[in-house]
């Protein structure tokens, strides 16, 4: 059975991602592993005269949800908080190299048809560049939507 030391997991804080949190909390205590919890702040459009001011809250924002978010879960677990800003799948990715996570565990949000096509996948982009495995979770939810 292969061992995991290295654990990347990316929220954006939704009950999905806090599921694939669990889960990557209960595989870091099986494994004794660290768990790399990471959010992704989207890049603001610099055209937009308030962008800065904007932008400067939202990355207050991420961090301050980001530390409630390890509070409540990662006490007793060994972690690190980490905070990121750009397009989130290319951002996973360097972070997954940054870091030398053998294990991404990452919530999808199985979006169907035009969406998917147009919005395309973080998590299928992701899987599809990552150099260690991904593990992705959906809510059961979405699964039995999409059945």
């Amino acid at each position: 059975m292969a061992t995991f030391n290295k654990i990347l997991c990316p929220v954006d804080f939704d009950d999905n991602s806090m599921n694939a949190l669990t889960l990557a909390i209960d595989l870091a205590r099986q494994n004794n592993a660290k768990i790399y919890l990471l959010h992704v702040v989207p890049p603001m459009d610099p055209l937009v005269v308030s962008a800065p001011i904007v932008f400067a809250r939202d990355q207050e924002r991420a961090r301050a949800e980001l530390d409630k978010v390890a509070g409540k879960y990662l006490s007793g677990v060994d972690h690190e908080v980490l905070q990121r800003v750009g397009h989130a799948a290319a951002e996973i990715v360097a972070a997954i190299g940054a870091v030398g996570a053998d294990l991404v565990v990452m919530a999808t949000h199985g979006r169907k048809c035009v969406s998917h096509l147009v919005l395309g996948s973080v998590a299928e982009k992701v899987v599809r560049e990552s150099l260690c495995p991904v593990l992705t979770v959906r809510t059961r939810q979405a699964a039995q939507m999409a059945a």
